[in-house]
């Protein structure tokens, strides 16, 4: 693994090394390895919390300058590395340095889309109510318990800074469904400090280090409270429904982000065509366990088997243990480590646009491995009626699944995995949406079609029943493919977030709350469209992989291979596995 190099000013000199064109083979190389390694320092030098979360130490403590300046000197610099990029001559790399260029340039071109048209920056108050994330500092022991305090306390005092910023940056009307979930972040960030923060330093020794924590602490608390007034008083009355990207854009997205081409119309006529195929399956697994009533009054009597308020965190760290020793016995791919993912209640600042989730350590983490699933329970303050809609979507089997999808194989294993490869820095760092979840939502399916659900020897007071898991995986499976339709629909055909509340509710069969929660994220997570988008990549890829390895091919090979190259967009991922080119660009 090529070591980082050291910290160097935010306008990195290295921009200005490549003084002439390289004119041969190991001049190309020698250029692109400088290059790769600058920008790279540079990209996490303006990103100190990603290096942190990534496991590189020497970023402790630090945080992102949000002032303008900053924000546009960042995009200078993306755009100039970008540039620098494109001028190296790709047919004098390495095959492997070929790979990382292109995974590079995309990952750049994509961070420019952010900041030109998606306007994260401007058009986003989200991006400012979630910026104190010190959730690592206290949920990882990768330092004395005093020095992580510290480094989190330096993290607190720039909080006037970061909603100064704010002020400064933001547009003067925002979309609404943006400002209300900033809100909701905020306030879930302020709770949070106030609450579990104070709690997690109880046991700091230095009354010194205490003492600043306090006062950081009390003065972030108070500007996350002035931020959620400003964006009620001044921002939400002003607020509009104008979050759609637009189609000329969400081509550009699909491009940069999943280097996928073709129009949004042909995703979105794949998209419901898929939607039908789900749907009968649907039914003809409800038709299984009661062919006396409609699909819907089947699933929504399931639902009704699902653990208490207290009961959800204890059940679901049972069944896991149950499911990964499934991932063992059937041999579907090689678990490089046997440390275990923590069942935990997701933070309380996550839980806005949180059902469950995998927090995993970064693949640089040498001191600190806990990683965590973090599932969200009904909150204190609910009504009852709202606690038990709530638990309806996390009943036994679709419990089960969401866990196959965020832990074993999903995402847990992925990262496993990733740490144990052989892929290097840039591979470790820049990693694909479609191919992280659209991993995960395969292989949900992947186990039920190999027998998930048909006996569970470890649990034999539930009567195992696998139409049921069927059922469970095959709504999930609905839920994802909603988001393709409501994303493509939402910012390329004007659909209002009233109108994706009722898709949800009418194809997936949500409940109004987190149908509505769904809705609303499509505002701004469009690229949520990748978990359906990227298990299909996936689906396809493993056809045309099995169709080369003839009969050496097994699903632990497959598995096992598409887990050890980082986590690349699929399309580039094709061009490593598969040796026929012709068949590199046929991703469905």
């Amino acid at each position: 693994m090529r070591k980082l190099l050291p910290l160097i000013p935010l306008l990195l000199a290295g921009c200005a090394r490549l003084s002439t064109t390289p004119t041969s083979e190991s001049e190309s190389e020698a250029a692109f390895q400088r290059l790769a390694a600058d920008y790279v320092t540079g990209y996490l030098v303006w990103r100190p919390q990603v290096g942190t979360t990534l496991g590189f130490h020497e970023y402790d403590g630090g945080i992102t300058d949000y002032r303008r300046a900053s924000i546009e000197g960042e995009l200078q610099r993306l755009k100039t590395y970008d540039r620098r990029f494109a001028e190296l001559n790709v047919l004098q790399l390495t095959r492997r340095s070929a790979y990382d260029l292109r995974l590079l340039r995309n990952a750049i071109e994509r961070e420019i889309f952010g900041f030109e048209q998606m306007q994260i920056y401007s058009r986003n108050p989200m991006a400012y109510a979630g910026a104190l994330d010190v959730n690592i500092y206290i949920k990882r022991n990768f330092a004395p318990l005093d020095e992580r305090v510290q480094s989190l306390t330096a993290i607190l005092n720039q909080a006037p800074n970061i909603f100064a910023a704010a002020r400064e940056n933001l547009a003067e009307v925002l979309p609404r469904p943006m400002v209300e979930t900033a809100i909701d972040v905020a306030n879930g960030a302020a709770d949070f400090l106030e609450k579990d923060l104070v709690e997690a330093v109880r046991d700091v020794k230095d009354p010194g280090v205490l003492g600043a924590f306090g006062g950081a602490n009390r003065r972030a608390i108070y500007a996350l409270r002035e931020y959620v007034a400003y964006l009620k008083e001044q921002k939400l009355p002003r607020a509009d429904d104008r979050y759609a990207l637009g189609r000329d854009n969400y081509i550009k997205l699909l491009q940069y982000g999943e280097m996928v081409t073709g129009p949004p119309e042909q995703l979105l006529d794949l998209g419901l065509r898929e939607l039908r195929r789900k749907q009968k399956a649907f039914a003809e697994a409800a038709r299984q366990i009661d062919p006396t009533k409609p699909a819907v009054e089947v699933f929504q009597e399931i639902q009704k088997d699902h653990p208490s308020e207290l009961s959800l965190i204890p059940d679901t760290a049972r069944h896991l243990e149950m499911i990964r020793q499934f991932v063992i016995d059937n041999e579907l791919v090689t678990l490089p480590s046997p440390v275990r993912a923590r069942v935990a209640e997701t933070p309380q600042y996550l839980r806005a646009t949180s059902f469950a989730s995998m927090d995993t350590p970064g693949p640089f983490e040498t001191r600190a491995t806990e990683a965590y699933y973090y599932v969200t329970p009904p909150e204190s303050f609910w009504t009852p009626e709202q606690k038990e809609e709530w638990l309806t979507s996390f009943n036994y089997y679709t419990t089960d699944i969401v866990s196959i999808h965020e832990a074993y194989p999903g995402h847990y294993v992925q990262f496993l995995c990733l740490n144990a490869s052989s892929a290097n820095t840039i591979e470790k760092i820049f990693s694909s949406y479609a191919f992280t979840e659209g991993w995960a939502h395969y292989a949900e399916q992947m186990m039920v079609d190999e027998g998930f659900g048909t006996s569970l020897p470890a649990f034999p007071e539930k009567r195992a029943d696998a139409a049921k898991y069927r059922l469970a995986q095959t709504d999930e499976a609905l839920l994802r493919v909603c988001r393709l339709c409501v994303s493509i629909k939402m910012h390329c055909q004007g659909m209002t977030v009233d109108e994706a509340t009722r898709f949800f509710q009418e194809n997936c069969y949500y409940a109004e709350k987190p149908a509505r929660q769904e809705a609303i994220r499509g505002t701004f997570d469009p690229e949520y469209l990748y978990y359906t988008l990227g298990k299909l990549e996936i689906q396809k890829l493993r056809h045309d992989w099995a169709k080369q390895e003839g009969t050496s091919f097994s699903l632990r090979r497959f598995h096992d291979e598409v887990l050890r190259h980082g986590a690349p967009p699929i399309r580039l991922l094709r061009q490593v596995m598969l040796h026929d080119p012709s068949l590199w660009g046929e991703i469905l």
